[in-house]
């Protein structure tokens, strides 16, 4: 018995002992330490932990070959960012590519020599961009494109776009010119390379005018992610719509419930064979939820089945003026 005693003494002496520094240890592992920049994870990325940031003017001095890329950047909107008085780039070419020492490091200080014998800088020693994961691709522009300069971008990791491995460089061709996203006349064609079937609707004889070139698919849509379905614009559908649709808004004294919150419970967007982009033609599309009725009460008149209800009911989505036909529906022409 006295020697268990004494053993559980020396065991809780011991752990007395150790606490402090088990408590040292947890407080240091709560601390918050400083992440390594963001070069030295490029690095890691690139593979070789010797390559070293040598500057943009050091990467396109030596050869020819990237002279329009270079002039074509200056003019453009990441290039006006590059600060020289400063000495501070926001944005160059090593941004995206990663550090530059080692794929010049075999060429010559002669730049007419080296283009003369085809001699350029070794890609291979740079991120290969192309070859990333799309999300790995989009963490590259997201470094400075993050939701503090861009809000929306808050949401892109959640979004559809990102989801299905859709990255920036797919929609964006920063070496394609001084414009470094694409024009609205281009965006279309763009986004039916991945929606066929809404470019088929958008062929179909009511359509909105993306196909005149007069709006375009992000008036709607917030490519790079929305808390809406379908990454629409806007807080609700019909807030979407009536953006462009101002008059059909509202509030009414007299509303159409089913327009109140979703426009698309009459319409489709991107194209009917039905006039207005409606889901079916009339009367069929009311009848869907309102049964058929008599021009007044004569007898031997037929329901107006084969009428178009808007002959009548012309104001569909609201109205402030009371109908004189049946109280409290405001939905007649006056």
């Amino acid at each position: 018995m006295a020697f268990a005693s004494a053993l559980r003494r020396k065991k809780t002496a011991i752990l007395m002992a150790l606490l402090p520094l088990v408590c040292l240890s947890c407080a240091e592992l709560k601390q918050s330490k400083p992440l390594l920049p963001m070069r030295e994870y490029e690095k890691m990325i690139v593979g070789r932990l010797d390559a070293d940031y040598v500057g943009t003017n050091n990467c396109v001095s030596k050869c020819h070959t990237h002279d329009k890329i270079t002039s074509d950047f200056s003019h453009s909107l990441h290039g006006e960012q590059i600060r020289p008085e400063t000495g501070l780039p926001l944005v160059n070419c090593e941004s995206c590519h990663g550090p530059g020492s080692l794929a010049i490091e075999h060429l010559d200080d002669d730049r007419e020599a080296n283009t003369l014998l085809k001699k350029k800088c070794d890609t291979t020693k740079l991120l290969d961009i192309m070859n990333l994961p799309p999300q790995a691709q989009s963490l590259i522009c997201l470094n400075c494109h993050s939701a503090a300069s861009m809000p929306v971008l808050g949401h892109w990791n959640a979004s559809s776009h990102a989801v299905n491995d859709v990255s920036c460089f797919d929609c964006h061709k920063l070496h394609q010119g001084p414009q470094q996203k694409v024009s609205r006349e281009q965006m279309s064609e763009m986004c039916f390379s991945c929606h066929p079937q809404v470019q088929a609707e958008n062929a179909l004889f009511s359509h909105h005018p993306l196909r005149e070139k007069k709006m375009s698919c992000v008036d709607c849509h917030e490519v790079h992610g929305s808390v809406q379905e379908r990454l629409l614009k806007g807080n609700s559908p019909k807030e979407t719509c009536t953006k462009c649709h101002m008059e059909k808004q509202g509030p009414f004294a007299f509303e159409h419930g089913d327009v109140t919150e979703n426009c698309m419970n009459c319409h489709t967007p991107h194209g009917s064979v039905n006039n207005q982009l409606l889901n079916a033609s009339m009367p069929f599309l009311c009848l869907q939820c309102h049964t058929g009725h008599l021009a007044d009460n004569t007898p031997g008149l037929k329901p107006l089945f084969t009428n178009r209800c808007t002959d009548c009911h012309s104001q569909v989505h609201g109205t402030d003026t009371p109908s004189q036909a049946v109280t409290g529906m405001g939905t007649l022409r006056q």
